[in-house]
């Protein structure tokens, strides 16, 4: 017997009649910094955008996991509905897989073979990765803003950590951060992130975390309890910050649901 969601779509995730569907274009990506690693990468293009006005962007680690409409985010209907209801700019989407040496595993994609080095690293070589091979390629077809406020870059578990490290070592490039079920655990040295925040110059991103009660406990640690660390490490530097918890696991049925409201939170007072 199939269980009832704890969590449920709104009707922001659902489509509607007469609002404009944005179009997606798939890539495919062999790249310098990693060597030999190759993914695959979508670009949406909302219907309302112009080539004479730059763009804003939203990156999204795992993009495969956001981009299945019949999944729990199902971000391009998302975005065709607050594009549409003027509640976030007019933003091209980059849905990018991890990397994998050799053809991406389409039937695991999870399992790629490069995803913890890219994603789980603190450094800044995934998001350098983004602006110097994955933004150019696409600026060749689209105009995409070169403001930071315009930039937002999402994530889950892993992905989630790695939007954080994007936007933490490049603040000049990235202002705008999306953590699903974060993994802030010791990893690749995640855990260390309360403490560096703390103590280190505060940087001006705005950050959006979703977590709940259900998520991982394991070796590496207890992804609940990280993000608690987070959220006091946020809060007691002042940082623009919102954290939502809830009683999930480490699956995207919360996350997804929240996805509008978080996109609102995130693109607000946003021209």
């Amino acid at each position: 017997m199939a269980t009832t969601p704890t969590y449920q779509l709104g009707p922001d995730s659902m489509r509607h009649p007469g609002v404009p569907q944005g179009a997606l274009t798939k890539f495919h990506h062999t790249s310098t910094i990693y060597p030999d690693i190759e993914r695959d990468y979508w670009v949406y293009v909302p219907q309302q955008y112009d080539a004479s006005k730059p763009a804003a962007v939203m990156v999204y680690q795992d993009g495969f996991a956001y981009l299945n409409e019949e999944g729990y985010y199902r971000a391009p209907i998302v975005f065709d509905n607050l594009i549409h209801s003027g509640e976030m700019p007019v933003t091209i989407g980059l849905f990018i897989t991890p990397g994998h040496y050799g053809d991406p595993p389409a039937m695991r994609p999870y399992r790629a073979s490069n995803r913890s080095v890219e994603y789980d690293t603190l450094s800044d070589k995934y998001v350098n990765f983004l602006l110097e091979e994955i933004f150019p390629e696409v600026r060749k077809e689209w105009n995409l803003s070169d403001d930071p406020d315009l930039h937002a870059i999402c994530g889950q578990s892993s992905g989630g950590i790695c939007s954080f490290t994007a936007a933490w070592e490049r603040p000049d490039a990235f202002r705008k951060v999306l953590s699903h079920i974060g993994s802030f655990a010791d990893i690749r040295g995640g855990h260390n992130y309360p403490s560096l925040i703390r103590q280190h110059a505060i940087r001006p991103i705005r950050i959006f975390l979703q977590d709940g009660t259900n998520d991982l406990n394991n070796d590496w640690g207890n992804w609940w309890l990280a993000n608690l660390q987070m959220v006091s490490a946020l809060e007691y530097r002042g940082y623009d910050y919102k954290f939502v918890d809830g009683t999930g696991a480490h699956d995207g049925q919360h996350g997804g649901a929240i996805l509008p409201d978080s996109l609102r939170w995130l693109w607000r007072s946003t021209p």
